[in-house]
């Protein structure tokens, strides 16, 4: 099997775990200029379990992307690296990147983490339910943030 086939083999093994929990629908949002200037919460998410988010398999994070993670081992390189993203994107940018990456890149590979529609090759126990939560994609915001230069 080759390399990018066992990275989307793996992404999809982790999609599949992900809580109905996210089926309870999308808080409304206002995108400004580049961002999401306002918490999808109203309150600031925990940086801690944003950073067991990111290295989680379920959220696939760490897939695509490498970062300042000693500790995991096969980290991703078919985007950016984590490290610094605190100084190259603000929170309301880190916000939106999450939410629908494909507004910066419509053929990214990314996911829109925080979207129900809209989207192709979903399945069916994936269909109108974000990948995260609102307070998932916070405690995500809050823990890139933390990682600068």
């Amino acid at each position: 099997m080759a390399r990018s086939d066992n990275y989307i083999a793996v992404l999809l093994v982790g999609l599949a775990f992900i809580s109905d929990a996210h089926a309870e629908g999308l808080v409304p949002f206002k995108i400004t200029g580049d961002g999401i200037a306002e918490s999808l919460t109203g309150e600031p998410g925990d940086a801690a379990r944003g950073r067991a988010l990111v290295l989680t398999r379920t959220t696939t994070c760490i897939l695509c992307h490498s970062g300042p993670f000693p500790e995991t081992r096969f980290q991703g390189d078919l985007a950016p690296d984590l490290a610094g993203a605190g100084n190259r994107w603000t929170v309301s940018q880190l916000r939106l990147r999450l939410v629908d990456a494909a507004r910066f890149n419509p053929q990214t590979i990314m996911p829109s983490y925080y979207r129900d529609d809209g989207l192709v090759r979903v399945g069916r126990n994936f269909a109108g339910k974000p990948i995260l939560s609102a307070a998932e994609i916070e405690d995500i915001v809050a823990f890139l943030a933390t990682l600068r230069d």
